[in-house]
């Protein structure tokens, strides 16, 4: 069941990003953390940047495909960045982002409101 409307989505992503580029300078990650997770927060940002209908440069059926490798690259790199440098508080940051993309993508309804 699909319950979350496009513009939600677009604007928990857009409260989200801020906070995920921030929370390594926070948390104290290193520097292959620091990088891993702002490079996932503009990569967020980014994405929903591209919910708002006037703007829109990728495509509606693309997006849920981009936010689903959106999470997988957190997955990925959290537990490259836990078995190369051992932080694993990293790791686990990661992927909650990840997961939490997942989460989001699955519960939102991909479609554009119609016009009267």
């Amino acid at each position: 069941m699909r319950g979350i409307p496009l513009s939600a989505h677009g604007a928990t992503e857009m409260c989200a990003a801020p906070a995920v580029m921030a929370a390594p300078f926070l948390l104290g990650f290193g520097v292959a953390a620091t990088v891993a997770t702002v490079l996932v927060g503009v990569a967020l940002l980014g994405l929903a940047l591209q919910t708002e209908e006037g703007g829109r440069a990728v495509p509606l059926a693309a997006h849920a495909g981009f936010d689903y490798a959106l999470a997988l690259a957190a997955l990925l790199s959290g537990v490259g960045i836990g078995l190369i440098t051992g932080e694993w508080y990293a790791t686990v940051f990661l992927a909650g982002v990840g997961a939490a993309q997942v989460a989001l993508t699955a519960s939102t309804r991909f479609s554009s409101p119609r016009s009267a």
